[in-house]
């Protein structure tokens, strides 16, 4: 259920752009229990406080009509919301982009974000956007027929790099941003952005994320969807209740990769636990935490598995081409015990990318390592982050 409301979209008559702002509760835990994946970073035990707001985002949304996508299929309407932080400047070129990640909302970068830390709003302008199939955006479960549920067409990495490309153009008339920065799918996005719009982006950043899926990711993600679509309840997407064992299912598998051996071994999760919490409540916790729709885990799982620099425009397949065109600096931060994007794919990358800066993340908290996991990630991340983009500041 989307529990923001939005003003109707202004209607225009030849298929254009229509901007209408959202509103939504004062309270960010609301926001985090509809995004189950957030609220498994930021806490492992039931009961665990949201860490308070250092910022607050002003909430919008984008819509497109006759949207076409890479799958050949074109959605009548296509939405994207997004959220801002601090104020545009009147040259329009202080602008860094925040592209969400799997079934996240535009919450997910405020570890960076604040004074002392990596983006500071009162010079920087940002915008923090959400990827179709969030359930906020446009995703099967808010889309109606023919698109609704599982015939809502798959959506790819390109496809929402496209979008925010038209958002910020001929939304926020915006023509050039300073960096995009980018957690898993994120940094999907960044590479994606650094092959298709060089001209467009500064410098790119990309924590615990890859520039393909390679054949290992492909098949986990082909499991949790397997352990979400045998439940019967399912029944091909059409589903009246939720396959609540399923989710259950697609929560276990997905638990079981987003950690590092040595977190389970160390038991790590009590860090943040209260006092008691015992290993099978942690289980329990991560068991019930998928609660979002089933199809929109899907088509997000969907677009993960699909993405490959490579399959760009002109490059044949070619991921190393890809990457060897990329003319801008790139930070490229994978973690070192992530299980997701492991630290040999990004390895592998990284040899081909003629001005990387390759920081593996020294962390246990494996994939969330990338998005601040324990206050160790948070610091390293936002003094990196923060060193690279003064350099780029400098240089202009």
């Amino acid at each position: 259920m989307d529990l923001r409301t939005s003003a109707p979209p202004v209607r225009g008559g030849h298929g254009g752009v229509h901007c209408a702002r959202l509103h939504t509760l004062e309270d960010v835990h609301v926001i985090l229990r509809t995004t189950a994946l957030l609220f498994v970073l930021a806490t492992i035990a039931e009961g665990q406080a949201a860490p308070a707001r250092i910022d607050r985002a002003e909430h919008h949304e984008f819509v497109m009509t006759n949207f076409r996508t890479e799958s050949g299929v074109t959605l009548p309407q296509a939405r994207v919301v997004y959220g801002t932080y601090g104020r545009l400047n009147a040259e329009r070129d202080n602008v860094v982009l925040l592209p969400s990640h799997y079934m996240a909302t535009h919450h997910g970068y405020e570890w960076l974000i604040g004074p002392g830390l990596a983006l500071d709003t009162t010079k920087l302008f940002l915008v923090a956007t959400e990827l179709f199939g969030n359930g906020f955006s446009s995703s099967p479960s808010n889309t109606p027929e023919p698109f609704h549920g599982p015939r809502f067409p798959v959506t790819t990495i390109r496809d929402n790099v496209a979008a925010v490309h038209r958002l910020l153009v001929e939304d926020l008339r915006v023509t050039h941003v300073r960096a995009v920065i980018g957690f898993s799918m994120g940094a999907q996005q960044a590479f994606q952005w650094a092959v298709s719009h060089p001209a467009f982006v500064d410098r790119v950043v990309a924590t615990s994320g890859t520039a393909k899926t390679y054949g290992h990711g492909f098949v986990r993600l082909e499991g949790q969807i397997a352990a979400l679509t045998a439940d019967p309840t399912f029944r091909g997407g059409d589903y009246t209740s939720p396959p609540k064992a399923g989710l259950e299912a697609f929560g276990m598998v997905w638990a079981a990769w987003l950690y590092s051996q040595e977190w389970w071994r160390q038991e790590l999760w009590r860090t943040n636990a209260p006092a008691g919490t015992t290993f099978e409540q942690v289980v329990q916790n991560m068991r019930t935490r998928f609660s979002a729709d089933a199809n929109n885990y899907i088509l997000q799982a969907r677009t993960w598995q699909r993405h490959d620099v490579g399959g760009s425009p002109g490059f044949d397949g070619d991921v190393e081409r890809a990457l060897r065109s990329i003319p801008i600096p790139v930070l490229y931060m994978p973690s070192e015990t992530d299980l997701y994007f492991p630290m040999t794919d990004a390895r592998y990358e990284a040899q081909f990318i003629p001005q990387v800066r390759f920081v593996p993340i020294p962390s246990l908290w494996g994939h969330p390592a990338g998005a601040a996991a324990s206050p160790a990630d948070r610091k390293f991340l936002n003094e990196t982050i923060g060193a690279f983009l003064r350099e780029g500041d400098e240089k202009q």
